[in-house]
């Protein structure tokens, strides 16, 4: 086939949506849980609107304009895979403080009322306020649209204003334009960022429920073991010679019996989590049934009374008689472990000690909030003084800290690289808003950059590309007032975050692809600073069309004037100044298709060629072999980092290859036993590769060292991590002490492979 032929862009079939709903309606159905149940039963409403969207023609699932009659800008709701249900995020039904204001504007409680207040003298005077005050939120970037033309009226922008609410005026019926009352502005992202605010810390504290476990035992050791022991020493009154029942109780005995039994009917209805003492079976429960027999004046049968005396001896030699010293020390302990607030009780007061802080940021010092219960606390809610705060308990209350970046990756809070790129937005919102002249345009583009952010990703085919915020009509309407350096908003402090930001990646989870999230975090503070590089994401192997972009042949480009000659090139056995030729020569990018696409057909042969599949039928397998060879040629990103933006993580180049290595022993050990292991086996290459890397870039003797030593690590792992990894690490030596593969990536006989993580043959790490 012609590289260049016209073809029809490609759209999703409903074969997906179709398989979710079903799950939706079977978990609605069968799950034990009833808010599970419930929220299945809205997953299934929604991918009904897909699916019906669909049919119906009014959803192309694929395209960057899903919704037929929304404009790309528009926030699309969007469900799992990227499939938009046909809602606007900003649409649905009026918000309480939509509500609230149109009860105080004095107009009726519709958005388009709404927006047209907002036109007057009044409706503006309050847009003013909000803007100077920095009392609003921007939930979806739709909601930062009347603050924008707002500012624009004020500042002279008449005409910028004019066609601003001209673009929204279709629209004002449907979406709400205005934004969320705060109580305060928000923190300043520059030098602080959080995971989550206080809110979401007292919504997880909210949700946890006593342990019943924990309460069952809790019950058991502070109600039902001292009131066994008082059983035990009543029975012990009739022994003679360590055997109970040796002779008649006297009415004494009877009546403190009646007793023991009369309070046992108020503790087995006020403590209910504890069932044993119900248990004919067990000892206490013989225990109790023999004295409710005897206090009856019933004599205990044989098998009754031998069961009595068997349960009397095991307790006592379990245990101890009660007043021993064994038995003092033990039911001491037990005291006190039973005295000890329950967690339940204790995210109780730290719910109290959340409510006096401002909800929707972060905590800037968690240290006064994680102290132990104070005497004034212990007076107000009973608990006891000195008390510390768990470790569960800690760990909510630390995720909303606000602290720079890297402190939060230090202390835990931000564990992966998936969680790193939910975060990054706070920090480029702060770093590409530096432009605006003005504070409060400035504070509200951050604001509009923040939720612009939260906006879920498309499904897109035929190479489409997300919308950028950018294309939002009420930033555009203000670009104009961004200051420039050399042509570029702060080039030189937007580059910094850009640097920072991939040494932080890199360093603190290096054997961890870059996720896509934060590729397009990069690639926005790219164009920001204007660097001219490319940042590429992971494709996904199931909707891939077998064409990259040119950026993809740009990126190997770059990677090959970095890698060129080095460990790296002659382990993947590449040739990189014949990609230098290709990207030179202009032959690897097609014009545009019809459906407006530019694509390197040079870059896509060369990948397929390699991969072995260009003679093969498409699947899945066989694009991810195609997808993994791009990711090798272009080091997806690392190159770029490295070369471009300048990053020199710490600790340095051989640390790094270790702490890969580690991650490739860690994903190693889960394929054992594991009936689909295939998933793992791919991270565990893509760890290995981003390996390969950090050792290409290391002084000769340094990665020799490291090489060497790699055998040692894989001892620190379960027994199998090792003669699944020799093959890999065999072929790792040969080819650093300058031996190469073969065409189908071995040597030695098999000995020594290549390690990739796509095959369609079945994987011999299996």
């Amino acid at each position: 086939m012609n590289d260049n032929a016209e073809q029809q862009p490609l759209t999703a079939a409903p074969s997906y949506p179709e398989a979710q709903l079903a799950k939706a309606f079977t978990t609605a159905l069968t799950h034990e849980d009833p808010g599970t149940r419930r929220r299945a039963e809205v997953r299934g409403q929604r991918w009904r609107e897909v699916l019906a969207g669909m049919a119906a023609g009014r959803l192309t699932i694929g395209s960057r304009t899903p919704v037929d009659g929304l404009p790309p800008w528009v926030t699309p709701e969007v469900v799992r895979g990227g499939f938009a249900t046909g809602t606007a995020s900003a649409g649905g039904p009026l918000r309480d403080d939509e509500t609230a204001a149109a009860r105080s504007f004095g107009v009726p409680a519709e958005r388009r009322a709404l927006f047209a207040h907002c036109l007057t003298e009044p409706g503006l005077a309050r847009l003013w306020r909000l803007l100077d005050s920095g009392h609003y939120e921007i939930g979806v970037p739709e909601e930062a649209a009347l603050l924008t033309m707002a500012w624009l009226v004020r500042h002279g922008e008449t005409d910028a204003a004019l066609d601003l609410v001209a673009e929204l005026e279709p629209f004002a019926d449907r979406l709400r334009f205005l934004p969320r009352p705060a109580d305060g502005p928000a923190p300043d992202a520059a030098t602080a960022v959080h995971r989550h605010t206080v809110s979401d810390a007292v919504g997880t504290l909210i949700r946890r429920r006593p342990n019943a476990a924990v309460e069952t035992q809790r019950e058991a050791l502070a109600v039902w073991q001292p009131f066994g022991d008082e059983l035990l020493l009543h029975w012990l009154r009739t022994a003679r010679n360590g055997r109970v029942l040796e002779h008649v109780p006297d009415a004494g005995w009877t009546a403190h019996g009646e007793v023991l039994l009369r309070r046992y009917r108020l503790l087995a209805a006020e403590h209910t989590r504890s069932t044993k003492h119900r248990n004919p079976k067990e000892n206490l429960g013989i225990l109790l049934g023999a004295l409710e027999e005897t206090v009856a004046g019933r004599p205990l049968d044989a098998r009754r009374l031998g069961l009595l005396r068997h349960a009397v001896e095991s307790m006592v030699r379990r245990r101890g008689l009660p007043g021993s010293a064994a038995h003092t020390t033990l039911r001491r302990r037990q005291a006190e472990q039973a005295a000890l607030p329950s967690h339940h009780a204790l995210a109780q007061l730290m719910l109290r000690r959340l409510a006096v802080l401002p909800q929707e940021t972060g905590i800037a010092d968690a240290a006064p909030l994680l102290g132990a219960v104070t005497e004034e606390e212990s007076r107000e809610t009973g608990l006891p003084a000195g008390a510390a705060v768990p470790p569960v308990i800690r760990r909510v209350v630390e995720s909303a800290l606000s602290a720079p970046l890297g402190t939060l990756v230090e202390r835990g809070v931000v564990p992966s690289a998936e969680v790193l790129a939910g975060l990054v937005p706070q920090l480029v919102a702060a770093a590409t808003t530096q432009a605006y002249r003005d504070e409060t345009l400035r504070a509200l583009m951050a604001a509009n950059y923040r939720a612009f952010r939260s906006r879920r990703s498309l499904l897109l085919l035929n190479l489409e590309r997300q919308v950028r915020v950018e294309e939002l009509p009420w930033v555009r309407a203000v670009s104009g007032q961004r200051s420039a350096v050399l042509g570029k908003p702060d080039a030189g402090g937007v580059l910094a975050v850009l640097r920072q930001l991939g040494e932080l990646a890199v360093q603190a989870f290096p054997g961890t692809i870059l996720p896509n999230p934060l590729v397009r975090e990069a690639a926005v503070l790219e164009r920001e600073c204007g660097l001219g590089v490319p940042f590429v994401e992971e494709l996904a192997a199931d909707i891939f069309t077998g064409t990259f972009s040119p950026k993809f042949l740009t990126a190997a480009r770059i990677a090959g004037d970095l890698l060129g000659g080095t460990l790296y090139e002659r382990y993947y056995g590449i040739d990189y100044a014949a990609i230098r030729d290709l990207a030179t020569a202009g032959t690897g990018t097609a014009p545009a298709r019809s459906h407006g696409a530019r694509t390197s057909p040079g870059f896509a042969r060369l990948c397929a060629e390699r991969a072995g599949t260009a003679s093969r039928p498409r699947s899945v397998a066989a694009n991810g072999m195609v997808i993994e060879q791009a990711q090798i040629l272009t080091t997806h990103n690392l190159a770029t980092l490295v070369h471009r933006v300048g990053i020199a993580p710490r600790p340095g180049w051989a640390g790094l290859a270790h702490r890969c290595f580690v991650t490739v022993c860690r994903l190693t050990a889960r394929v054992h036993r594991n009936p689909r292991p295939l998933a793992t086996i791919k991270d565990a290459a893509y760890a290995w590769r981003q390996m390969v890397f950090h050792l290409s870039l290391c002084p000769p003797e340094e990665r020799s060292r490291v090489i060497a030593a790699l055998g040692e690590e894989t001892a620190r792992h379960p027994a199998h991590v090792a003669p699944r990894l020799a093959p890999a690490l065999a072929g790792l030596a040969l080819v650093a002490e300058g031996g190469t593969f073969g065409g189908d990536g071995t040597a030695d006989g098999g000995r020594a492979r290549r390690f990739l993580g796509w095959s369609t043959d079945g994987h011999w790490m299996r």
